[in-house]
């Protein structure tokens, strides 16, 4: 009987440090357990995208000068970053590529780095308002900028007093000073300028041609060229409300202007040509004189009638 407690205390103290092994090992297991259901929340609120909010939430410019909106995003991964206007829900630039045909908006993202900016050219009083820089998380992330255009638009003020111009550059709308075109038609103006202009701005009247206007069909195409710059403006379904006064104003050279005037009805008198009006007033005369000849001839028959 002793013989067999001491085997038996013998065998326990052999295992004790077995079992002290295996519940040990069993903590670890646990624990290693419990830190991989934490790990990858913690490590997803470490990579989540989220704004470097260094930049003014307010910016106010003077009307046509640059306009940047600051927009930091750190961790974006392979996240997109878009600007979107509010008051119309326009999306306007996602990443590099802008997304409206207004070529004033386009973004400043140095290679490598962390800012998405946005630049607004020749900033217009329309311009004002609240834009956002989102990033596309689960839940989407925005910083809403609020941008305030100050002072008047004045087209003949930007021509004489805040702009300098090199006496040879200047630009050309191709045709006639007056075009005149039919309604629901295409309106196509080419302004071609002697040089490489940095951007080529169009007006109507003292306003600049809105891309995003509610009026829709409006585009431009600017090409550069080894002569210099040529910008195409297209305006489809004219209507009355489009005619007046389009300028081309390329950076750095003299502007070129064109009268439009859309037609609400046939061809007015002021799109006869001359050749026309002498073409009706010759057969107008040709007609009257063949008159005269055929009465005279009456007469001589009358009083002569042995001429017959």
């Amino acid at each position: 009987m002793a013989c067999c407690l001491t085997l038996s205390d013998n065998s326990i103290c052999r295992i004790k440090p077995l079992i002290l092994l295996l519940l040990n090992l069993n903590i670890c297991i646990e624990q290693i357990s419990a830190t991989s259901y934490l790990i990858p929340s913690e490590l997803s609120n470490i990579d989540r995208p989220f704004f470097d909010d260094i930049s003014p939430r307010n910016v106010s410019v003077v009307v046509d000068e640059i306009a940047i909106l600051r927009c930091r995003v750190k961790n974006k991964g392979n996240r997109t970053v878009s600007w979107m206007r509010k008051r119309d829900l326009h999306i306007l630039t996602t990443n590099i590529y802008t997304y409206t045909g207004d070529q004033r908006f386009s973004v400043i993202h140095p290679p490598s780095s962390e800012d998405w900016d946005l630049k607004v050219q020749y900033a217009q009083a329309r311009d004002s308002g609240v834009y956002e820089c989102q990033v596309n998380t689960e839940p989407k992330i925005n910083l809403a900028i609020n941008l305030q255009i100050t002072a008047n638009n004045d087209l003949e003020i930007i021509n004489s007093n805040r702009r300098h111009y090199d006496s040879k550059a200047r630009a050309k709308i191709l045709g006639s000073a007056e075009i005149h075109v039919k309604r629901e038609s295409t309106i196509a103006l080419t302004c071609s300028v002697n040089t490489h202009a940095s951007s080529v701005m169009w007006y109507h009247g003292s306003s600049i041609v809105d891309f995003d206007s509610l009026r829709g069909g409006i585009s431009l195409e600017t090409e550069k060229t080894d002569m210099g710059t040529t910008s195409r403006l297209m305006l489809t379904r004219a209507s009355f409300r489009d005619s007046g006064n389009y300028t081309c104003v390329p950076n750095g050279a003299i502007p070129a202007s064109v009268r439009v005037h859309v037609l609400t009805g046939e061809q007015p008198a002021a799109m006869q040509t001359s050749g026309a009006r002498r073409s009706r007033g010759d057969t107008a005369t040709i007609i009257f004189i063949s008159i005269k000849i055929l009465y005279i001839s009456r007469l001589y028959i009358d009083v002569n009638p042995k001429g017959r």
